[in-house]
């Protein structure tokens, strides 16, 4: 299954405040508008909005949220370094892509949290089961859901929801059902080996699985190299490496499960990961 990285960045508002998820050092530097610039080149991990994203392939996508403190309401907001989006903007036209096509299956992964109490999160529960209703998949052990299963169903969202609220939602899947470990590196080499290393540990049984085939830019990364921006930095420079990786991978119960990436319309990332499907194919037949 293909994925994205951050997948709601494609667009961050430079004039906004910064988000929640900095520290406070950056908070004080961003009131200079250059600084805000700086930190949109780095918070930029995707060009590809979520109708494009769907179009290409994606079907899994990373969800960082947060409100806006300050602001009156309790309006939910995506969130890398600044705002983006609206979460109902964003609801809605996936929902819209899985309107005209009913058997597309989505997951959203609701990972990282900023600034929201207790009502903030009733808050964009119901904002997800506004836009989805009977689209929404429940609770179910992993290895029932397959396309027939969600087929017969009619349903086509699974949410992933990493905070205890799930509970009390039939409909929100628990984080630890999606395990994503990160490698945190900038350096490729020590990447693939996390990934393979983390592909070894996987659960046999019980839970999906995310390779998170992205680099991480430290803060002297950033330093050295601050208006080149990740994509200029570490991504291009890269991404022929970490593709060779996949191209080697084999999807299945030890294998490869999602895989995803920074800016997914580059090199064939997204036709190599989809095309991994045709090896399960193969050994139906054999």
């Amino acid at each position: 299954i293909l994925g994205s990285h951050d997948s709601f960045s494609y667009w961050v508002d430079e004039k906004s405040p910064v988000g929640p998820d900095q520290a406070t050092a950056i908070k004080r530097l961003a009131r200079i508008s250059l600084v805000r610039k700086i930190i949109k080149k780095w918070s930029v991990t995707q060009n590809l909005t979520f109708k494009e994203q769907l179009e290409g392939g994606i079907r899994y996508f990373d969800l960082r949220v947060s409100s806006k403190p300050g602001e009156i309401g309790q309006e939910i907001y995506f969130i890398h370094g600044l705002f983006g989006i609206k979460v109902w903007d964003g609801l809605k036209e996936m929902n819209s892509f899985l309107e005209h096509h009913p058997k597309e299956v989505i997951f959203l992964d609701f990972n990282h949290f900023y600034a929201m109490d207790d009502s903030h999160h009733h808050f964009l529960i119901n904002r997800i089961h506004s836009a989805f209703k009977s689209k929404l998949c429940c609770v179910e052990c992993v290895e029932y859901v397959t396309l027939l299963y969600m087929w017969e169903k009619k349903h086509q969202v699974l949410i992933f929801y990493h905070h205890p609220l799930y509970q009390e939602y039939p409909f929100l899947w628990p984080g630890n059902k999606m395990p994503a470990p990160w490698a945190n590196t900038t350096n490729v080499h020590k990447l693939l080996q996390f990934l393979e290393t983390t592909l070894g540990e996987r659960s046999r049984y019980g839970t999906f699985h995310v390779s998170q085939a992205i680099l991480t830019p430290r803060v002297k990364t950033i330093a050295r190299h601050l208006v080149r921006g990740l994509k200029n930095t570490l991504v291009h420079r890269n991404l022929p490496m970490i593709l060779n990786w996949v191209k080697a991978q084999k999807p299945g119960v030890m294998g490869v499960n999602i895989i995803t990436s920074d800016f997914v319309e580059l090199v064939d990332f997204a036709a190599t990961v989809i095309a991994l499907n045709d090896l399960l194919l193969e050994e139906d037949e054999s």
